[in-house]
């Protein structure tokens, strides 16, 4: 099976808000993308590799990233890079061995970039909500974040 023929079945709304939380946290902690993730309609998680819980202003800030980039109708779209390309650039640990020899790569406007098999909106104005922390905890120098799209 190609990965690139047969998307996972998330919600095209939550798994394209994902992206932008990974983005975000990597932009303003350096943390690098959830290593685990689990998407669905109402609410979600991921969990990054950190040292610390986050403080209130910590969320209050990536909520408001997230939410300016929601609202910024940036477009979301694909391209396909070689897998020599796509190792220079990327983490591809999270791929499936039979991903193949083209990279499917899934950007946001000029925010993020990543290696993907989901499904996603085609313009961040699509996911029509605002991004909210749930909560967060840290355990094991593993900080999961919960959120959801109201």
């Amino acid at each position: 099976m190609d990965y690139n023929e047969n998307p996972k079945e998330y919600d095209p709304r939550m798994h394209t808000t994902e992206h932008i939380l990974n983005g975000t946290m990597n932009k303003v902690f350096k943390c690098g993308r959830a290593f685990s993730a689990h998407i669905e309609k109402k609410k979600s998680k991921c969990d990054y590799r950190f040292d610390r819980n986050l403080t209130s202003e910590e969320i209050q800030d990536i909520e408001k990233r997230v939410n300016t980039v929601i609202n910024s109708d940036a477009p979301v779209t694909e391209e396909f890079i070689s897998r020599a390309d796509a190792e220079a650039a990327f983490n591809l640990s999270r791929l499936p061995e039979e991903a193949g020899e083209a990279i499917r790569i899934i950007k946001i406007g000029d925010y993020d970039a990543c290696p993907c098999s989901g499904t996603h909106v085609h313009s961040t104005k699509e996911i029509n909500g605002t991004f909210k922390i749930i909560s967060t905890s840290f355990e094991n120098e593993v900080l999961r974040v919960r959120f959801k799209v109201n």
